[in-house]
This record gives C-alpha cells, sequence and structure tokens, in this order.
C-alpha cells in the first residue's frame, strides 16, 4: 500500500502542476460573441484587475446555481471592479437556449460562446462547471469544478487577495 502511495502522489502532483503550467495565460484561440462576433480570448481581460471565468451550460444544474450564486453578489463584486466571464460549452443542439436563459435570468456578465470547443479544451475544462480565477496580469491563480453554496464568497474572497496582493 505505502508503495501504491509513493506512485500515485507524485504522479497526481505531475498532473496538476502540468494542468497548472498549460493554463498558465489564456490560449489565443477564436470565441463568439453571443450576437456572433468573433473574438481572440487572448483579449478578454479586466483592465488590469483580477477577474473571473466561468465554462458553463445551459442543462447543467450547478452551473446554473454557480451563476446564481454570483448573481447575487455580482454588485460587491462590480464595486472592487472584479467582473465574470461566462464561457457557454453547449453544442449545436443546446446552444440557441443560451440568449434567452441569460436574458431571461437578467445575469449581467460577459458571455461567450465556445462553439467548437477549442478554447474548453486548451484550459483543461472537462467537466463543467469549472472556474478559474485570473490575476490582473491575466495569469490563472485558482480553478474550482462543481459548485455549492458559499462558493461565490470563497471566489470573491480570492478575488479581494489579488486586489490587495497588486496594491
Amino acid at each position: 500500500m505505502k508503495k501504491t502511495l509513493a506512485l500515485f502522489f507524485p504522479a497526481l502532483f505531475f498532473t496538476f502542476s502540468s494542468l497548472a503550467q498549460r493554463t498558465a495565460t489564456l490560449p489565443e484561440l477564436t470565441i463568439k460573441t453571443l450576437q456572433g462576433h468573433e473574438i481572440n480570448t487572448k483579449t478578454l481581460e479586466n483592465q488590469g484587475k483580477p477577474f473571473a471565468i466561468s465554462f458553463w451550460a445551459t442543462w447543467c444544474r450547478p452551473c446554473l446555481q454557480e451563476l446564481n450564486a454570483i448573481d447575487e453578489i455580482y454588485h460587491e463584486w462590480q464595486d472592487y471592479g472584479f467582473k465574470l466571464i461566462a464561457v457557454s460549452i453547449d453544442d449545436t443542439r443546446t446552444r440557441a437556449n443560451v440568449l434567452p436563459m441569460v436574458k431571461g435570468r437578467g445575469w449581467e456578465y460577459e458571455f461567450y460562446l465556445d462553439e467548437n470547443g477549442d478554447f474548453r479544451r486548451a484550459m483543461g475544462v472537462g467537466n463543467v462547471p469549472h472556474t478559474f480565477i485570473l490575476n490582473g496580469k491575466g495569469e490563472v491563480v485558482y480553478q474550482h469544478t462543481s459548485f455549492s453554496d458559499g462558493m461565490e464568497w470563497e471566489m470573491f474572497d480570492v478575488l479581494i487577495e489579488l486586489l490587495e496582493d497588486d496594491e
């Protein structure tokens, strides 16, 4: 058993550190706005302030919980200059549901479509929700998958800490 653990933990560390190195900054890929305009993912930023990117889908209940929970405290995020960029991974069958859902829920985030899944794959996203927090330099410093109540405040705390680190 000890030999198995001794082999497992270094392999686990290597896997996570490789992922972190691969997604240390945003890749240069094309995604679309909800109006169909193409943008380069390298241009996603927040004027030198920390921000979050959440990969989500209309059919994903935890994704909707996360976006709704952040929405409840989003005014506090905005008071500090933080923003959320929500990237839908919906495919051709469910993509038409994105805009009506966004409008119907009144979410005020920046929304984009990852139509071919290139951005999702480049960021190492397997399951949604998968949320990344980037510092003011555009470097990934935190990430989590899934969602449970209170995680919106954990993300807020990470953003605050990053803002304080920059001062």
